[in-house]
């Protein structure tokens, strides 16, 4: 009789497509994050409105595509502590140089160039010089932040320039009634799927995070893979803060303050392994809609909002025990 599933080991059928998407955590996560949809559109009337589900869907995208670099790193065995601060240097960084009057392609391209050096600097220091990423990247947290209150004077940054409307409108705007950011959200999922599934950087993204010295033996260039996703990382940031300062209107140097958190727990919630070696594009950005559901949720039935990081952890810490109660079984 003919397996009717390829691929599978010898000796060992491949399982069913219905029990291996059941094993899947991205799975779990969008059933759940559906669940607090359902319920709330009981428990809040104005939770299903137009409005806020436009809110929603747009708040949850900037942390989704910063997720989604963060994913890579994670694949990798690695943490990057420095993304919200990054956010905050290459923010500001566009709003300068658009305030001295240069368009919106230069500006955002300085945003972009600042976010690469820093995550080339943390990759560098990670896979050649051999520091731990907590370190390396807890003491970017720190750099990159103090670079951006120099950079902005410590002052609010509001007057763009001659290209102040298409930076507005690349962050703020529609296209079609859909937030510019979701857009380029779900095009972004749709490019990190491809790459992470049938790419030779893809599969050595997973060989690194699965096995480093195996890696190494057969031939992964280990060190340029991990600088690679630390760049990755960083510019995905630089992304997200270029539609944010758009969609704001202004940038601080406080922007992105505390984001690091929300990018590694969705991330996490995902079904990324802080062990290496697991993490999906898709998993990333589930886990960034259920956690700005929670907080929305949160607001509308009049929760304290100093509860909004006790949920957040506990997500974190289910999707932890349901990683591991994969690994024991």
């Amino acid at each position: 009789m003919v397996n009717n599933v390829l691929d599978a080991p010898e000796g060992r059928r491949a399982p069913h497509p219905l029990r291996w998407l059941v094993s899947r955590q991205a799975f779990w996560i969008t059933l759940a994050t559906l669940l607090a949809c359902v319920a709330m559109s009981f428990l809040s009337d104005p939770f299903l409105t137009e409005r806020n589900l436009f809110n929603v869907s747009r708040n949850f995208a900037f942390v989704g595509i910063m997720a989604l670099g963060m994913t890579a790193v994670i694949i990798t065995g690695g943490i990057d502590l420095s993304v919200g601060s990054v956010m905050g240097l290459a923010g500001v960084i566009t709003g300068v140089m658009m305030e001295s009057g240069h368009g919106i392609w230069v500006g955002a391209a300085a945003g972009l160039a600042a976010a690469a050096i820093i995550g080339a600097v943390n990759g560098t220091l990670i896979a050649y010089v051999g520091m731990p990423p907590f370190v390396v990247t807890l003491g970017m947290l720190s750099l990159a932040r103090s670079l951006a209150v120099v950079a902005s004077n410590n002052r609010q940054i509001y007057d763009f320039g001659p290209d102040a409307k298409v930076l507005l409108a690349l962050g703020g705007g529609t296209t079609w009634g859909i937030a510019n950011p979701v857009i380029i959200l779900v095009l972004l999922v749709l490019l990190f799927g491809f790459m992470f599934r049938w790419t030779r950087f893809g599969r050595h993204i997973y060989a690194v995070g699965g096995n480093e010295n195996a890696a190494t033996l057969t031939g992964v260039p280990v060190r340029p893979i991990k600088v690679a996703v630390y760049v990755l990382s960083s510019l995905m940031a630089g992304l997200s803060a270029v539609l944010m300062v758009g969609w704001l209107g202004a940038v601080t140097n406080g922007l992105g303050l505390g984001d690091e958190l929300r990018v590694i727990a969705s991330s996490v919630i995902g079904g990324a392994n802080l062990m290496g070696g697991a993490g999906t594009a898709l998993g990333s950005v589930v886990g960034a809609a259920l956690i700005e559901v929670i907080r929305n949720s949160l607001l509308l039935l009049g929760v304290d909002a100093f509860w909004q990081g006790a949920f957040v952890g506990l997500c974190i810490l289910l999707a932890a025990a349901f990683e591991r109660f994969k690994i024991a079984r």
